[in-house]
């Protein structure tokens, strides 16, 4: 998507500190963050989000989760607990529909969250 601020950081159209990229996945801080730490997790490919997945998709949330725990544990912030939120459509708060994960933590969370 040509106008998707997500794939334009992808592409390298707008330029990000990663903390973390492969051929699947670009990590960097969140511009807003609502706790000590507070990264997004950023598919390559191009969903709009979760409700745009297909079968062939499911792999990349399996690799999302698998690299956020990584991430997780070299923040120092897996021992104490973390959160991988994914908000779809604006009445859950998305705000770029662009498929991604945020991973919190380095706080406590209360439950229910919202």
């Amino acid at each position: 998507m040509s106008d998707c601020l997500f794939c334009k950081m992808i592409k390298g159209e707008i330029p990000v500190k990663p903390v973390y990229e492969d051929d699947q996945l670009l990590v960097i801080n969140d511009i807003a963050p609502v706790a000590p730490q507070h990264l997004l997790v950023i598919p390559k490919k191009h969903l709009a989000n979760t409700l745009e997945m297909q079968v062939e998709d499911e792999a990349l949330v399996g690799h999302v989760f698998r690299v956020a725990a990584i991430i997780a544990r070299e923040k120092g912030i897996a021992e104490d607990g973390f959160r991988i939120v994914n908000n779809n459509n604006a009445g859950a708060g998305q705000s770029v529909y662009h498929i991604h994960f945020h991973l919190v933590g380095g706080r406590h969370f209360n439950w229910p969250p919202g």
